[in-house]
């Protein structure tokens, strides 16, 4: 079973930036499609980001234009860098599958506070 570590969160103030890192204990080529997800007290875990395997882009409409995903094959890495950020994007954010069913990691916490 693959393991998923994700790194860089913190607590920024609105406006602010931040870059999230999901490394993978396997192969991300052979796991394919690959998500950002995030949960905030309260609500339902939600996918925000997701990347095919050639690189082709999703986000949700609450992130488009200031979230950009990327990944790292050959290092078995995912990221997300969050510009413009604000309270709303408040939560714990966990990288996994594009579908979401690999074991879940701890997650990094975001919080945006001034």
């Amino acid at each position: 079973q693959v393991q998923l570590v994700e790194s860089g969160g913190g607590l920024v103030q609105p406006g602010g930036s931040l870059r999230l890192s999901c490394a993978a204990s396997r192969s991300i080529f052979s796991i394919g499609a690959m998500g950002w997800y995030r949960q905030a007290p309260g609500k339902e875990r939600e996918l925000v980001a997701a990347i095919s395997i050639g690189g082709i882009t999703n986000y949700a409409s609450s992130v488009k234009g200031r979230f950009t995903i990327s990944r790292d094959n050959a290092k078995n890495t995912v990221f997300l860098q969050m510009n413009s950020l604000k309270p709303e994007d408040t939560a714990v954010y966990y990288c996994n599958s594009g579908s979401g069913s690999l074991s879940w990691g701890q997650g990094t916490q975001v919080t945006v506070s001034s």
